[in-house]
Parts: C-alpha cells; sequence; structure tokens
C-alpha cells in the first residue's frame, strides 16, 4: 500500500516549485491563484528570495504547502493514495490532496496558521529544543519535573524528540537531558513554542476559521499528528486539526500505525527528504521516495 507523507515547516529551499511552475501550466495556474488570494507575490519569494525570505512565517508556512500540494496535483492520475499523512504543517497540505479541504481553503488556513503562530510567539519567550539518544519516557519525565512550562512536541523517531515551552524552561530541561546522557540537546533556531501550551492563543484563532471551513469525505484514511490513527470522518478530522497547534506531533507513531495497516512504500510529496530519513529511522525495511512528476 502507498502511503503519501506530506513535510513541514523547515523543509524550504530557494527556487523551490520553479521547476513546477515553468513545465506544467497547471501549477502555473495554482501558483498564480495563490499569489491573488495571499495578495503579495509568494511565487517571487519562493522562486528568487533569500534564505532569510523564506523564513519570514506569512512566507514558509504557504510556500511549503503550495509546493506539496501543486506537486500532488500535477501528479494527476498517478497520485492514488491508500492512505496520507503530514508533519504538523504538512498535515494541511495532506488535507487538499486527499480530497478533504479544496486548494483556495486550505492556503487561507495555512495563512491564517501562520499569522496566528507569530502572534502567539510574540506574547512570551519560547523556544524549542532536538533532543537525541534518550528514551521518549525519559524526555517526558524530565519536562514534566522542570519549573515552568515544557513539553514533548515532535517525536520525529525513536532517540529523536522535540521538546518546546518557555525558554528558560527549555533550557533548564536541556541541561537536565545532557546530565541523563543525551548525545545532544540543542535549542534549534525557531520563532517560538510550537506545539506546546503556549500556542493555545493561535489555536482559538485558527479554530473559528477551521469551523467556518466545509470539510469534506477523504478519498483515503489520513493518520493525523494528535490521534495517530486512520480518521475518515470529516469532523473528527476537524477536531483534530484544532488541537493540533497545542498538541505534540506524534510522528513516529504515525508511521508505525501506517505500517501496521499495510503501507508499504512511503512517498514524500513536496520539498526536501526530511521525512523519508525519519521513516527509515522509524523502520528500516520501509521503502522510501520523493514523489516527480
Amino acid at each position: 500500500m502507498k502511503a503519501y507523507i506530506f513535510p513541514g515547516q523547515g523543509a524550504q529551499f530557494k527556487g523551490m516549485g520553479q521547476d513546477l511552475y515553468e513545465k506544467s501550466p497547471l501549477a502555473k495556474e495554482l501558483f498564480e491563484k495563490a499569489n491573488e488570494i495571499l495578495g503579495f507575490s509568494i511565487t517571487d519569494v519562493m522562486f528568487n528570495g533569500t534564505a532569510d525570505d523564506l523564513k519570514r512565517t506569512k512566507v514558509t508556512q504557504p510556500a511549503i504547502f503550495l509546493h506539496s500540494v501543486i506537486l500532488s496535483k500535477v501528479l494527476g492520475d498517478s497520485f492514488k493514495p491508500d492512505m496520507v499523512a503530514g508533519h504538523s504543517l504538512g498535515e494541511f497540505s495532506a488535507l487538499v490532496a486527499n480530497k478533504v479541504l479544496d486548494f483556495e481553503d486550505g492556503l487561507k488556513l495555512v495563512s491564517k496558521r501562520a499569522l496566528a503562530m507569530q502572534h502567539a510567539c510574540e506574547l512570551e519567550e519560547s523556544t524549542m529544543a532536538a533532543v537525541l539518544g534518550l528514551e521518549d519516557s525519559t524526555v517526558e519525565a524530565i519536562c514534566a519535573d522542570t519549573k515552568g512550562i515544557v513539553v514533548a512536541a515532535n517525536y520525529n523517531c525513536p532517540g529523536q524528540l522535540v521538546i518546546s515551552g518557555e525558554q528558560l524552561a527549555v533550557e533548564k530541561a536541556c541541561e537536565e537531558l545532557k546530565e541523563r546522557g543525551a548525545r545532544r540537546a540543542m535549542i534549534l533556531p525557531v520563532g517560538g513554542a510550537f506545539h506546546s501550551p503556549l500556542m493555545e492563543p493561535a489555536r482559538e484563532e485558527l479554530a473559528a476559521a477551521i469551523e467556518e471551513t466545509k470539510f469534506d469525505q477523504p478519498i483515503c484514511p489520513i493518520y493525523q499528528n494528535v490521534s495517530t490513527f486512520a480518521v475518515t470522518d470529516p469532523e473528527e478530522i476537524k477536531k483534530n486539526l484544532i488541537f493540533q497547534l497545542t498538541a505534540p506531533v506524534k510522528w513516529t507513531q504515525s508511521v508505525q500505525n501506517m505500517i501496521r495497516d499495510g503501507a508499504t512504500e512511503f512517498i514524500e510529496v513536496g520539498p526536501g527528504k526530511v521525512l523519508q530519513g525519519l521513516v527509515k529511522k522509524i523502520d528500516r525495511n520501509a521503502e522510501v521516495s520523493s514523489a516527480e512528476f
């Protein structure tokens, strides 16, 4: 069975999507439509902007979403997923690809999500850190025992977990994690504490927009970050998507459940190959590739 997977923030690169734009009339049409919806030329930034330009919040998330979604549409009849999943932001790409959301609604939600997250980041000094080489339970216990807000945020693969929270609490947790044997506990260059309780203002803002958006029946199950199991009910998909901003991304568990349910081939749709690497660390026997048009 084929599982199509969609990357999240951090996968962007200069020139992303330009080959699609130049080679596919459909891609060009959708990119131009995106420029209209967003009210600025995101294609100019994607194709010609610097790395710093691409890191701007209002650009990064829509750019990755557009690259992934438009690639899935350009694939045409060859895009036949048995199941889909997306890492954080990538969940929105997956929901457009499997027909739950239409292109315009998906892009509007992603744009709103990016701005809401940026606003939440400005309210309190916060950060995230990558932790390598410890059991999940050890990291969770240390976060729980640390004063302040710090939680497990991204379960990327066995031995690789990202924590998120208040700046001082994350720094303190990193010190403790190193003492307990972490190979690395490194503060990440991010704008704030994604997938933590500090994203509650963004969750509330995005929830209102999600509730007002039409969610259709998917063409195949989606394994969502919050639940990790196959979901096909539009109302359940909507509920999980609302809680995604403050809940951890359970990528390891999602991939394990997809494999348990019959996934043998994982195809990454969008920029980069980060998810392929994570899948191989979760199950070395899994077949991985990049979607190509």
